[in-house]
C-alpha cells in the first residue's frame, strides 16, 4: 500500500482529566510547583503545551536537562534561555535556582524535562539550592502568579528527588500527575480521523505502539499510520529515515547501559517465564550474571518499572511464586520481532526480514489480545458503558495445576463472573472451549466462595465469522468479536 495522504491535521487525543487539572493550576495565579512523570513519549510535553494554551500563559520557558555534569546542564539551559528571547545567562547551578524563582515570581511558567537527572551524584546539589528558592515562594505563594513544572521519565528516580522524606525537595511540590497511555476510546478516535479503526488494525497498532501518542504522530506523519502492516513496519522501523528504528536502543537500552540486556531479550521472547527460567538461561551465558539475575529483575521491575511479575491468584505478595512479562508494548514489540531484523537489514533482502517481523508480531498480538480485551471491559465498566459491571479483573489465571484462563472478570453486584478465551485467529476458539470450561471448574473448586456465582463464558477475537459465532453459542459460549466491544466507545 502506497503512503496515506496526510488531509487532517493531527490533535490534541484524550487527556481530559488531566487537562482539566493542569488548566485549573495553571489559572489560579499563584505559586505552583507540579510533578508529571509518565514514560518517553507518552505526552508530557504536549499536555503543557495543550495546558498553557488554553490558559493563554504566554510567558514560559522550557528547559530538557542532558545525561551530563553541571558544565552540560548549564550549557543547555543557556541555550534554552537564548532560545525563549530571554537575555539572562547561568553560570552555577545557583544562578539556575535563584533564576527559575526569579521568573516564576514574573509570571513566568517554566517547565524543565527529564529533571530525574537532578538524582545524579554530580548534580544533585541543584535540589538543595532549588529547595531554598521554593521554600521562599511558598511562604508568599500569592506574590508568584507563575511556577514550575517539572517532567520526568524514570519513577522511581523522580519520586526520590520530590517523595523521599529525605530528599531536600520533600513534599515541595503543589500537585502532582502520573500519566498513562491514552485510553482505548482517544485511540480510536485519532484512528477514525487519521487511519483505520477497524479491530484488526487496532489490535496491530495497540500490540506496536500501545497507548504512546507520539508513536501514532510519527506513523501519521510518515503517512503511513492508515498503511498496511508491513507498509507502516518499512516505513516506521527499515527505511533509512525511519522515525523509529533507534527508539528502543537510544532510549531503555541507553539508560541501563546495556547491563539488562538479555534478562529483557530472554522475558520479551519468553512471556510468563518463571524466576527459575530466567536464571537458568542467564547462567547458561555467564554462571556469575545468573547469581545476580534476581537483583536485576528487582531493579528492572522497582525502578525502571520495564518488567511485571504476576502471582496465582489470590496468592499473598510474598508468594515465591510468579510469572515476569514486559510491562511496555513497545519495548516487547521490538526486543522480539523487529531488533534482530532492522539490524541484518544490510545483509538480507528487505521485504523478507519485514515479513519476518511481521510474523513475529502477529504472534505477539495472541498475547497482546488478552490484555486488551481485559483494558476494554475496565474502559467500559469505568464509563458505564457495556453490558458487564466489572468490580475486579483477574489477568491470566494460573497455578501450580497450569490453570489456564485468559480472562476472569468478576461483579460483584451481579454476582457474576465471566471466563474468557480469547484467540488471535477466530478459527482457534471453537477448540479453546474445551479448555475453559475445564480450567473454569478447577477454578470454581479452588474458589468455592463463587460457586453461587452465576458463570457465564465468552469468547473473544478481533472479529468472528458467522458460522464460528452459531457453532460457540451453541457450546453455551457468547462470541464477543473485538468490534463489539468497540462499539459503545464510538
Amino acid at each position: 500500500m502506497e503512503p496515506t495522504i496526510i488531509s487532517a491535521s493531527w490533535g490534541f487525543y484524550g487527556r481530559r482529566d488531566e487537562l482539566s487539572l493542569l488548566h485549573k493550576i495553571l489559572t489560579r495565579n499563584r505559586w505552583f510547583f507540579v510533578q508529571i512523570a509518565g514514560r518517553r513519549r507518552i505526552g508530557k510535553t504536549a499536555l503543557i503545551q495543550q495546558a498553557m494554551q488554553r490558559a493563554g500563559r504566554e510567558l514560559r520557558l522550557y528547559m530538557q536537562i542532558p545525561d551530563s555534569d553541571a558544565t552540560g546542564v548549564l550549557a543547555a539551559c543557556n541555550d534554552y534561555l537564548e532560545t525563549f528571547g530571554l537575555h539572562q545567562k547561568v553560570h552555577s547551578l545557583l544562578e539556575l535556582a535563584r533564576l527559575i524563582a526569579e521568573l516564576a515570581s514574573k509570571g513566568y511558567v517554566i517547565a524543565i524535562d527529564e529533571f530525574q537527572y537532578f538524582n545524579r551524584s554530580r548534580l544533585f546539589d541543584f535540589c538543595s539550592l532549588l529547595q531554598k528558592e521554593v521554600d521562599h515562594l511558598m511562604l508568599n505563594p500569592n506574590g508568584a502568579t507563575g511556577g514550575l513544572i517539572v517532567l520526568g521519565s524514570l519513577h522511581t528516580e523522580m519520586s526520590a528527588l520530590l517523595e523521599d522524606r529525605s530528599a531536600p525537595l520533600f513534599n515541595r511540590t503543589t500537585d502532582v500527575l502520573d500519566l498513562d497511555h491514552l485510553d482505548i476510546a482517544s485511540l480510536l478516535e485519532l484512528l477514525q480521523k487519521h487511519g483505520d479503526p477497524a479491530p484488526e488494525q487496532l489490535l496491530f497498532l495497540w500490540n506496536l505502539f500501545e497507548g504512546v501518542p507520539k508513536f501514532y504522530r510519527d506513523a501519521y506523519e510518515q503517512g503511513a499510520l492508515a498503511a498496511d502492516r508491513q507498509h507502516l513496519l518499512k516505513t516506521m522501523f527499515f527505511s533509512s529515515s525511519s522515525p523509529l528504528r533507534n527508539e528502543a536502543d537510544n532510549w531503555f537500552l541507553k539508560e541501563l547501559h546495556g547491563r539488562y540486556d538479555t534478562i529483557l531479550q530472554f522475558i520479551a521472547r519468553h512471556p510468563g517465564c518463571s524466576n527459575a527460567d530466567i536464571i537458568a538461561a542467564i547462567a547458561s551465558f555467564s554462571p556469575q550474571e545468573g547469581k545476580q539475575a534476581g537483583g536485576y529483575l528487582k531493579i528492572l521491575g522497582e525502578r525502571y518499572r520495564m518488567v511485571e511479575r504476576r502471582l496465582p491468584i489470590f496468592a499473598r505478595n510474598s508468594s515465591r511464586s510468579g510469572r515476569y512479562y514486559l510491562k511496555d508494548n513497545f519495548l516487547r514489540s521490538w526486543l522480539m520481532a523487529l531488533q534482530r531484523p532492522v539490524s541484518a537489514m544490510h545483509f538480507r533482502p528487505e521485504e523478507q526480514l519485514i515479513r519476518q517481523a511481521d510474523s513475529l508480531l502477529a504472534d505477539a498480538e495472541g498475547h497482546a489480545l488478552e490484555t486488551l480485551a481485559g483494558k476494554l471491559y475496565e474502559e467500559l465498566s469505568r464509563k458505564g458503558l457495556g453490558d458487564f459491571e466489572l468490580s475486579e479483573r483477574i489477568e491470566g489465571y494460573w497455578d501450580r495445576g497450569d490453570v489456564e484462563i485468559d480472562l476472569v472478570a468478576l461483579s460483584q453486584t451481579a454476582r457474576t463472573i465471566r471466563f474468557v478465551s480469547c484467540k488471535r485467529n477466530p478459527m482457534k476458539l471453537q477448540e479453546s472451549i474445551p479448555a475453559l470450561m475445564a480450567c473454569s471448574g478447577k477454578f470454581l473448586g479452588h474458589h468455592k466462595q463463587y460457586r453461587d456465582w452465576k458463570c457465564e463464558y465468552c469468547a473473544i477475537a478481533p472479529s468472528i465469522p458467522e458460522p464460528v459465532c452459531r457453532t460457540l453459542e451453541a457450546s453455551g459460549v457468547r462470541p464477543q468479536p473485538l468490534s463489539e466491544l468497540l462499539r459503545p466507545l464510538f
